[in-house]
């Protein structure tokens, strides 16, 4: 039973103005409700549902009211089942504490019974979040989507309006933290940030982009494939009749496919792979060859390219366990940032989703290793202008572009050079 925003905002629980709680900050209701940053968004998720944009959208898509319509609820509210709603559950909250933590129904009580530890909690329903996987996996599923009742976000809804959706995990749930990950929080729970975090989020949201791929009633739209899952900008780019028009697509070494073929959205697999390449050499190569050969049953036929995706998932899988099962310090971080620059990757930068999957990575590992003191903070703020150049090169997904992006990964990696 989903009890509602209300039943944590006590000023004895979640709700005070100031972060002095003995254990934690308890002003988390506060955070969440921010109207002025990141952290405020997921309680504002339903109020968009209020705007023009999302009426424009619904409008197209015969939906009726945003506010009410049970394909964006899913995503913008807490998606508990009408009877499974608690005498303070409102719709309104939008994306409240229940959405990430678990209906309160079996735990609330427990939750500030004095000597209760977060393991009793999770006993009795509250989602572990202090599990990397089980914290990717639920993000994911407004973050990519879900087999879930009304939360997939499909190409007719995107063509109706929806913007495309993007993900990295470290990086989001740094936006998105209500709390403060300090030696009680360690003591209490685990700690999970930082590189390992991130490779993590990666084999993860692969992992479901694929299983999602192969389900028949989502991989299929009619006669045509799901186009949800391909690279948007590969077939939304301008047409000309010019006789020597300006070709903007490139060959990706990451993929067999023939020239005019609408390539799935690698974005992820092109990250995992030089996470693999740097902390699981041992799968890398068998990783490699299932992307290659998953892009290769796309040009075949549905089936094919099912099995292809249920192999290719379970290597990611595989490459997810040995990722998860490694210490994570500065030599292993800057391995991975180093694989992330190198002349083994950054060819695959050829197409947008890839460069803002890959210059998100880069500031996210080199937070990292300022956060543990494996790189100075003056160092990074040097190669800033380069960061942002990059940054710049994906700002406009119309204007990609990526020889500009891939020079400004040539110089960071020049930098961490002189570093090392």
């Amino acid at each position: 039973m989903s009890q509602g925003v209300a039943t944590c905002a006590g000023s004895t629980c979640h709700g005070r103005q100031a972060p002095d709680g003995a254990v934690v900050r308890q002003n988390e209701l506060v955070v969440w409700q921010d109207t002025s940053s990141a952290a405020g968004s997921h309680s504002r998720a339903w109020r968009t549902l209020q705007g023009p944009w999302a009426r424009r959208i619904a409008s197209r898509l015969g939906l009726g009211d945003a506010t009410s319509a049970p394909a964006c609820l899913g995503c913008h509210a807490d998606p508990a089942p009408p009877a499974l709603r608690g005498a303070r559950f409102q719709i309104s909250d939008g994306v409240g504490c229940e959405s990430c933590h678990g209906a309160s129904g079996g735990w609330l009580a427990s939750h500030y019974t004095a000597g209760a530890t977060h393991a009793d909690n999770v006993a009795r329903g509250m989602t572990p979040l202090d599990d990397p996987r089980v914290l990717a996996s639920t993000c994911l599923d407004c973050h990519f989507g879900s087999d879930k009742p009304n939360q997939f976000v499909t190409h007719r809804m995107m063509s109706a309006g929806h913007p495309r959706l993007s993900f990295e995990l470290d990086l989001f749930n740094d936006f998105q933290r209500h709390h403060d990950v300090d030696a009680d929080y360690a003591t209490r729970k685990t700690t999970t940030g930082g590189a390992r975090l991130w490779a993590i989020g990666q084999a993860m949201a692969l992992e479901r982009s694929l299983t999602l791929f192969a389900e028949p009633r989502l991989g299929q739209d009619g006669i045509f494939p799901e186009f949800y899952f391909f690279d948007c900008h590969s077939c939304h780019r301008a047409i000309s009749d010019d006789a020597n028009p300006v070709v903007r697509t490139q060959g990706n070494p990451g993929r067999t496919i023939p020239w005019g073929m609408p390539p799935y959205n690698d974005e992820n697999m092109i990250l995992l792979t030089a996470a693999a390449r740097a902390m699981a050499p041992q799968a890398a190569d068998r990783f490699v060859a299932d992307s290659r050969a998953f892009h290769l049953a796309m040009t075949r036929d549905r089936a094919s390219a099912q099995q292809a995706a249920r192999t290719l998932g379970a290597s990611a899988r595989t490459v997810s366990g040995l990722l998860g099962a490694r210490a994570f310090g500065r030599t292993e971080t800057l391995s991975i940032l180093r694989s992330v620059l190198g002349d083994a990757t950054t060819p695959r930068y050829t197409d947008y989703s890839g460069g803002v999957q890959a210059v998100m990575a880069v500031d996210t590992l080199l937070s990292a290793l300022v956060a543990d003191g494996g790189i100075s903070a003056s160092a990074v703020a040097a190669m800033r202008p380069d960061i942002e150049a990059a940054y710049g090169a994906v700002r406009d997904p119309n204007a990609y572009r990526p020889q500009t992006f891939r020079d400004a990964m040539k110089r960071i990696d020049a930098a961490l050079d002189r570093l090392t």
